[in-house]
């Protein structure tokens, strides 16, 4: 075990979608950040991520559980938490795919969270508090044709955060989300299409009232409020990060318009 006087962070899925913003976020702001993904399982993954984010400290894991363990043995705290929740967004009718595509989606952004979360509890309250943040999604606000799985594994997840703030607000661990759409990453909004491809970006120009993608720096100085703040008090947040959007768009969205 070794210990810092620096905070100590945790973001997982440290590779996509909030994950290099959030790193890069707490770095500067003198954290210690442990980051844990499957991709870094690949030498050149995790070579090129860590020449991004020098100082950044690779675990390794292969269940939440154990990836809570490996956190607190390797830094003796977990100040602050980021659990950075992604799965590719299934589009399609509800009658033309299967149970096993919804339990996967739902293994992967709710089932894996919350056993992190209820591995790290513990852990936490014994330091006396912490930070938890998801990042998670508004999508709902806008439901569409095609997206009964998705739609149902984020609201599962954003309910799972208004729940666990209510539990952990008397031991002084705060839990809220960053909910995301519209938002800059490969995992769900990629450059290529919604923002080198000139229709891409006229979409986006007519869906969101910015007129445009979120950035990933906007992203970090979130997730970087949320993971520094000693105000507890603000707990239960589910912080929408989209924009404006939703906003009267000038046509409805379409199942082929990706939203994580």
């Amino acid at each position: 075990m070794q210990t810092s006087s620096r905070p100590v962070a945790l973001v997982t899925q440290a590779a996509g979608y909030a994950g290099p913003a959030a790193v890069a976020a707490l770095l500067a702001a003198d954290f210690r950040v442990l980051v844990h993904d499957r991709a870094f399982e690949q030498a050149q993954a995790w070579e090129a991520f860590g020449a991004e984010h020098p100082g950044a400290e690779r675990l390794q894991a292969e269940q939440p559980a154990q990836l809570a363990a490996a956190a607190w043995e390797r830094a003796g705290r977990v100040d602050a938490l980021i659990s950075n929740d992604h799965y590719p967004a299934l589009q399609a009718a509800t009658a033309a795919v299967s149970s096993a595509a919804l339990r996967q989606t739902l293994e992967a952004l709710v089932v894996a969270p919350f056993e992190l979360l209820q591995a790290a509890i513990p852990r936490l309250q014994s330091q006396g508090g912490g930070n938890i943040v998801m990042i998670t999604s508004c999508r709902t606000r806008l439901p569409i044709a095609g997206a009964a799985i998705p739609d149902a594994a984020r609201a599962a997840a954003n309910a799972l955060v208004r729940s666990l703030a209510v539990e952990l607000a008397p031991h002084d661990i705060a839990v809220n989300a960053v909910a995301p759409n519209y938002y800059y990453s490969e995992a769900y909004y990629p450059r290529a299409t919604f923002i080198d491809a000139p229709h891409g970006r006229a979409y986006v120009e007519t869906a969101v009232p910015a007129r445009r993608l979120g950035r990933p720096e906007e992203m970090g100085e979130v997730v970087r409020f949320l993971a520094t703040t000693r105000a507890r008090f603000l707990t239960g947040a589910i912080l929408d990060f989209a924009g404006g959007w939703p906003a009267s768009p000038a046509r409805p969205m379409r199942s082929e318009d990706a939203v994580g």
